[in-house]
């Protein structure tokens, strides 16, 4: 399994080395945006992913998992072209856009290809978490790289730069997703039209009532992570902080990425002490981003609450896919994934305008309302997954029917 993966794992690692992330809303204050213009823009590309992410998940599971990765990267090639070339808010706001394309394209369909890929390979979901924890690692460590390297980039010339030295990442990411051999357990079911397969998706997730607490904590802990990875970098502008911190400081939050990711596979949230120190924890950071003045302490806060949620995600992740089939878990998991969108929307804008009024720290209560509704929905998952409440598919079906399309597939390209 570790070859089968190894460029998927290379195509995220090229792909998160984005130099110029954590020296993003510099940039942004230098060709005008203000914190609100800020909640604008990250409003703009919030109502266009949820349109685009449940028609994304469909394609996936009707065509190519790897194909929707692919648009996904090119995407994201001509945001921060156009954001490079940026010297205006509205030109950065349709940079943004395509970037909505990026996530929209990636969010449901990364989830669905390596929980079908780890399938196909062990023949159960056991090391789903850990799977994804190892490429949540990888993508971690570039980004790190990236904001340490971004920061320094741009401190030694000039913002704009970092933008254009990111592309040959991207390219290279694009040309390792080409090489990944995708999984095919989503081509073995039997073939729907477009209208039915919208259905079938849909009432997988109203009649199982069961997890709508699952897609509910899926889109509370997204919007976690949104909000502490869009508005994170805000606590230092309003303490001046110089540019050479920002890259330090965003290099914290994307570590916190990979250790969610690594977390994920070893805390076993069904266990009520673990469920405790998390729910604490949690509280703890919420609190933190309100009352603290330090910077650096902030920032340590938002690391915090991005790794648990993160780890929790991860978790809510594979109890979603233990539930679905194969043929429409990338458009679930999309449907959630555009749920989360659909919440940001109010929020970014709702928090842009609290933190351009009343400061940020003012505006970090919202993060705490979000802390306390995590672990409400967390309490009630939990005790639902130690009922037995849920639900899990046997896999055992769909491999053999994975086995089935390989097999005609190998034929096919013999024979041509």
């Amino acid at each position: 399994m570790t070859e089968r993966l190894a460029p998927l794992i290379a195509a995220f690692f090229f792909g998160g080395v984005a130099l110029w992330v954590p020296i993003e809303k510099l940039f942004l204050d230098d060709i005008g945006f203000t914190p609100q213009t800020i909640g604008v823009m990250a409003a703009a590309y919030a109502a266009l992913v949820p349109l685009l992410e449940v028609v994304s998940g469909i394609l996936a599971d009707r065509w190519s998992r790897r194909g929707v990765l692919v648009i996904g990267n090119l995407g994201a090639f001509a945001s921060v072209l156009i954001g490079g070339l940026s010297d205006s808010v509205w030109m950065y706001v349709v940079a943004a856009m395509f970037l909505g394309v990026y996530f929209a394209m990636q969010s449901g369909t990364f989830d669905a290809i390596v929980y079908d890929t780890v399938l196909e390979e062990t023949g159960s979901s056991d090391r789903f978490e850990s799977v994804v924890g190892r490429v949540r690692m990888a993508e971690s460590a570039s980004l790190t790289l990236g904001a340490l390297a971004g920061g320094v980039l741009a401190a030694a010339t000039a913002p704009r730069v970092t933008y254009f030295a990111t592309l040959p990442f991207l390219a290279v990411s694009t040309m390792f997703l080409l090489r990944f051999r995708e999984p095919r357990l989503h081509e073995v079911a039997e073939r729907h039209s477009l209208g039915e397969h919208v259905a079938i998706t849909v009432r997988a997730l109203i009649r199982q009532r069961r997890l709508l607490p699952i897609a509910a904590l899926l889109i509370l802990t997204a919007l976690l992570t949104q909000a502490v990875f869009e508005f994170g970098p805000l606590w230092l502008v309003d303490a001046d902080a110089s540019a050479g911190s920002f890259g330090p400081a965003w290099a914290a939050l994307m570590v916190s990425l990979g250790l969610g990711g690594l977390l994920a596979g070893r805390v076993h949230f069904e266990r009520w002490p673990s469920l405790v120190i998390v729910s604490v924890v949690l509280v703890g950071g919420g609190l933190t981003l309100v009352l603290a003045q330090n910077p650096a302490v902030a920032t340590t806060a938002q690391a915090v609450l991005a790794l648990l949620a993160i780890a929790i995600g991860i978790y809510l992740t594979r109890l979603l896919h233990d539930a679905i089939p194969s043929d429409i878990r990338s458009g679930v998991s999309s449907t959630v994934g555009a749920g989360s969108w659909i919440v940001f929307l109010p929020f970014s804008l709702t928090f842009g305008a609290v933190s351009e009024r009343w400061g940020v720290h003012t505006a970090g209560a919202m993060i705490l309302g979000i802390v306390g509704a995590v672990i409400a929905l967390l309490v009630v998952v939990v005790v639902g997954a130690r009922r037995g409440d849920l639900v899990t598919l046997e896999p055992a079906a769909e491999l053999e029917m994975a086995e089935e399309v390989e097999a005609v597939v190998a034929y096919e390209r013999a024979a041509a």
